[in-house]
């Protein structure tokens, strides 16, 4: 959980600092100000305004206790000396006696419509202090109904909601933000999780990623969508794809899955790329089992050879069958060959053809192609036409988000 930072004396201050060491007389600064003053309550009020002025805040505080026994305080002495008791408690780090302090001279009347509000938040950011999560909550509130756009008490609500294990209320008000900071989501996915909220818990994860994409998140986000209802195992490949292109792949195993899978999807160019990847990476190529990985490079070169020797042939076959799906992998093959513009023709003309026994598959598979081939534009355009509940809906929107905000 990320936490909320707080500069709760920062607000104490900026709310009441500049006036509670002022003199009583002639201030022009603080409203009431210039109402008389019995000398009882005047004398040691102006000491305790210069004892906390220097810096004394502790004597300041023992110096108002002696008019805490006059009787028959007029609203502006009891103002006065509650303004002056919450400046100088505040500094001293005396919170509960702040707190109280605080609530006094905001209920008074007697604060000026500009300083009303500082003097809410820095109430509720004391009672956040003391952990008086309650109170704080309902001073939060009311500082934000005098004004919506705060940012700092909006962000200070959520975390009380969810430090206090209010995690309904946190995430409502998650939810219905926009424009969540990190931190913001960080927290709306983590309340999703105690909640067992697994759908939610996904589409947050989806907008961390989208806007602020790092590789524990992804990796997250594709193993949870793998878990989905309805989503197909046919799409393992396309995982890796994606995986492979966040750079989160990283074991031998992986490497050596997906070249299996490319080889047997009929990619032999696309195998070739994953294992040099592994080698480079130092994943292939060493070990016990670097034979198996040689084994395995010689024979994506070999089917590359055939691959290349019957292309023509299978291109006019696919075409006199109508199969889609054999003529989208033969032009996925050759893009991931380098050869774009001829690849790219043959999965349109497959998608086109309308015959294919997952149609969302093949035009995922040809934004895919598209985004390898360079094309960008077109590849954002193709995925967004990707709506398939298999599974493919979603990877078509992970692709966009990856090339949109690439980590």
């Amino acid at each position: 959980m990320t936490k909320f930072r707080l500069a709760h004396l920062g607000l104490v201050m900026a709310a009441i600092g500049f006036t509670a060491a002022a003199p009583i007389a002639g201030i022009s600064s603080v409203a009431y100000a210039a109402e008389s003053v019995r000398a009882e309550i005047g004398k040691p009020l102006q000491e305790a305004q210069k004892l906390a002025a220097s810096g004394k805040n502790k004597e300041a505080l023992a110096k108002l206790k002696e008019t805490d026994s006059v009787g028959g305080k007029t609203a502006n002495e009891t103002y006065l000396i509650e303004r002056t008791r919450a400046g100088a408690a505040a500094a001293a780090g005396d919170y509960e006696t702040a707190a109280k302090a605080f609530e006094t001279v905001i209920n008074s009347g007697k604060l000026s419509a500009a300083e009303q509000p500082k003097f809410t938040q820095a109430l509720a950011g004391i009672y956040y202090r003391i952990k008086d999560y309650p109170k704080a909550i309902t001073w939060i509130q009311r500082a934000l109904k005098d004004n919506p756009n705060d940012s700092q008490m909006y962000e200070l609500l959520v975390q009380t909601y969810y430090i206090s294990g209010k995690y309904a209320e946190a995430a409502k008000e998650l939810s219905s933000a926009k424009n969540l900071t990190e931190a913001q989501l960080g927290m709306l996915a983590n309340i999703q999780l105690k909640q067992n909220d697994k759908a939610g818990y996904v589409q947050t994860l989806e907008k961390m990623a989208a806007a602020y994409p790092k590789a524990q998140t992804w990796a997250d986000l594709l193993q949870r969508v793998q878990t989905k209802p309805g989503f197909s195992s046919t799409l393992s490949l396309d995982v890796l794809r994606l995986r492979l292109a966040l750079g989160l792949l990283s074991k031998p195993t992986e490497y050596l899955e997906m070249a299996q899978l490319a080889l047997q999807a009929g990619n032999p160019a696309e195998a070739t790329k994953i294992i040099e990847q592994g080698y480079k990476k130092g994943a292939l190529g060493t070990g016990s089992d670097a034979a198996r990985h040689q084994r395995l490079k010689d024979l994506a070169a070999k089917t590359q050879t055939e691959f290349d020797a019957k292309a023509a042939a299978a291109e006019a076959d696919a075409v006199k069958a109508k199969d889609a799906d054999a003529l989208s992998a033969l032009g996925f093959g050759l893009v991931s060959e380098g050869k774009g513009d001829k690849g790219l023709a043959l999965m349109e003309q497959a998608v086109k053809m309308g015959t294919g026994k997952n149609p969302d598959a093949l035009k995922l598979h040809l934004g895919i192609a598209q985004n390898v081939a360079g094309k960008k534009p077109a590849a954002l355009a193709t995925l967004k036409s990707v709506h398939g509940a298999d599974g493919t809906g979603d990877l078509a929107r992970y692709w966009a988000m990856n090339i949109n905000h690439p980590m």
